[in-house]
């Protein structure tokens, strides 16, 4: 989906850059995310063979190759290559015979699985390492008895499946490139396992206005820092934290202009907001949020260490991300709190509910998830500043002159943040690799949003700060 950099129809651009809906106009927008589609050939329409072979076997959509050993779309790929990952096991609230078409097919995700399974796509053909690209292209489809199909749609193949490794063992599913190194010294590159994250008040609210169930949208990809939670790089023990880091932590946390957000964000009762005052409003906020990450770059210990064509390169490749940190850690309560007062006086129209795309359920998914587990680990000033710095001084950016540099300042407060977190949480001996964790999560999370039309963010905030909120509340 190409994306439309114009505003909303109403106005309200709000001037300026536009934080997390679009690139500021002096620097270049960040990369699109790197992960590649699976390397199959697409269809040519301009063959001789029948419509049928054009066409998705799952919905009727078009088709775009041959995925786990059948003809079939993008979105049905997709969906069954989370299903079958995420171990997912779904209802069917009708009689397990709903039809499936391409506006039809996100209504029942039991019988979509189902009729996968029918057609022959084959979940042996799913890397498992989660990445994309099938196992083995000549992988062709399958038929399996509907004994089978009933365990798969049951959960009982996966429980079997994870009775299996348990008694032989972990099963590592990390690519190579993915693992520690033998000295067990910290580098990047590590997996996340995959999680099924509640949508909260969503499920409802969506259902409220259109009366669809919410589709499953991910797997978590394998993220960039090859840290096991579960194998301590350095056992937790008693011990003071050393004075260079103290100092280094202090220094980065001065850097930080921890104020309140000063854009205003207080409504009067009973006003109805629209799409536009909202786009507007999340304009200037990002605004304001963007000058803050320039006023800190100026004031980090190691500004006069790089050159400030580096500082433009990197400020210009992870400026989302600074400000989706940020906001999830030191400025949430007001992001929650008053922007999710201004959110929930703003009621979408029917159109924008239908409209909402795939990207868009996909970030909201994964918003809700990082802010559950950022306000389970209330992540303190001192860790967010070493986050935050970790998070930008990323040596895999393109055009830096002093990558090497850079990795060694990553290194640097790498060390700073693990010895901090196990000096100050020594009964919780894996929240340093939870942290570190988070981080590529943000990444991907801020590259997923350059693809969500610029209309629909408005709708997006409004729903992950009303599914936040709401479950925050009932704790």
């Amino acid at each position: 989906m190409e994306r439309d950099e114009r505003p909303p129809s109403g106005g309200g651009g709000g001037g300026g850059s536009a934080g997390f809906l679009e690139p500021p106009a002096a620097l270049p927008p960040p990369p699109r995310n790197g992960f590649c589609q699976d390397e199959l050939p697409e269809l040519d329409p301009g063959t001789n063979d029948r419509a049928e072979q054009r066409t998705c076997l799952i919905c009727g959509d078009r088709a775009t190759g041959l995925h786990y050993g059948i003809i079939s779309c993008e979105g049905c790929k997709g969906f069954f290559k989370r299903s079958i990952c995420n171990k997912r096991v779904y209802r069917c609230s009708r009689d397990k015979n709903c039809v499936m078409s391409r506006k039809q097919r996100n209504r029942c995700q039991y019988c979509r699985l189902l009729k996968c399974l029918q057609m022959g796509m084959n979940r042996k053909a799913i890397r498992e390492d989660g990445m994309p690209g099938g196992r083995n292209k000549s992988i062709g489809p399958v038929q399996i008895s509907e004994e089978e199909i009933e365990r798969i749609m049951s959960g009982q193949e996966f429980e079997e499946e994870t009775n299996h490794w348990s008694n032989h063992g972990d099963s590592d599913h990390s690519s190579p490139g993915n693992r520690a190194s033998e000295s067990n010294q910290p580098s990047p590159g590590s997996t996340l396992s995959s999680r099924s994250v509640e949508l909260n008040g969503f499920m409802a609210f969506r259902e409220q206005y259109m009366g669809m169930s919410v589709p499953p949208h991910y797997q978590y990809i394998p993220h960039l820092f090859s840290y096991s939670a579960h194998s301590p790089l350095l056992p937790p023990q008693a011990r003071s934290l050393d004075p260079q880091s103290y100092s280094l932590i202090h220094q980065l946390v001065s850097a930080e202009d921890l104020e309140p957000l000063g854009t205003p964000m207080l409504i009067e009762d009973g006003y109805a907001v629209t799409q536009a005052e909202l786009f507007a409003l999340l304009c200037r906020l990002a605004d304001e949020l963007l000058f803050r990450q320039i006023a800190w770059i100026k004031k980090l210990p190691f500004f006069c260490e790089l050159s400030i064509k580096d500082y433009t390169c990197l400020l210009s490749s992870t400026w989302q991300e600074l400000i989706l940190l940020s906001s999830l850690t030191v400025y949430s309560k007001q992001i929650f709190g008053e922007l999710a007062d201004v959110t929930a006086k703003y009621s979408p129209s029917d159109e924008e509910l239908h409209r909402f795309s795939d990207e868009g359920m996909e970030v909201i998914e994964r918003l809700i998830y990082l802010y559950h587990k950022f306000h389970q680990l209330k992540v303190s000033n001192e860790e967010y500043a070493c986050m935050k710095a970790i998070n930008f001084l990323n040596q895999d950016i393109r055009g830096l002159t002093s990558a090497s540099q850079l990795e060694q300042l990553n290194k640097r407060y790498w060390y700073i943040c693990q010895d901090f977190t196990e000096y100050k949480y020594t009964h919780q001996p894996n929240r340093f690799p939870d942290l570190m964790m988070c981080l590529p999560e943000i990444r991907y999370i801020a590259g997923k949003m350059v693809n969500v039309p610029l209309e629909q963010l408005p709708l997006l905030f409004k729903v992950v700060l009303h599914s936040c909120k709401t479950s925050v509340g009932k704790e």
